[in-house]
């Protein structure tokens, strides 16, 4: 499985960028993190545009499209490794995953979405959350594995 992780913002060196290099060493999935500039001198409708454009250049056409977002819906950690093995058994080698910036996505993005999820209502970090996108990628290979790295 090749997993494309769009993120806007760039992450320099941090606690959270060790931990993410981490998950990429342990992963047999490739993971390619694409990172996209965010824009201070845009503001509103007209950054999440912006945005929007930058993020859907980087997604292949027949490529299902996981979209993170407080609206989405909450998933467990099988739940999650299920919606990887069902694109697996529907012929999809690849999927992108999408992190916006802090003033969320544009509709165009949420449109192009096979799935909508949420880390539940809580408010996170843009950062951080890319640290439990990643936990949970390389957890939802686990599963999918049969490996006990993952415990009910």
């Amino acid at each position: 499985m090749k997993i494309r992780l769009i993120c806007v913002g760039i992450l320099k060196k941090s606690p959270e960028l060790s931990l993410i290099e981490e998950y990429l060493k342990r992963s047999r999935w490739k993971i390619e993190l694409k990172e996209l500039p965010s824009r201070s001198d845009l503001t509103g409708d007209t950054l999440k545009q912006f945005e929007a454009e930058q993020i859907q250049s980087f997604i292949p056409e027949a490529t299902p499209l996981i979209v993170l977002d407080e609206r989405g819906s909450t998933l467990t950690s099988r739940d999650f490794a299920e919606l990887f093995q069902d694109f697996q058994n529907t012929g999809h080698s690849q999927v992108a995953i999408c992190i916006g910036g802090a003033d969320g996505l544009h509709q165009s993005v949420r449109d192009r979405a096979s799935k909508i999820i949420s880390f539940g209502k809580l408010t996170w970090p843009h950062m951080l959350v890319r640290v439990m996108i990643m936990e949970q990628l390389y957890r939802a290979q686990q599963i999918l594995a049969g490996h006990p790295y993952h415990r009910d």
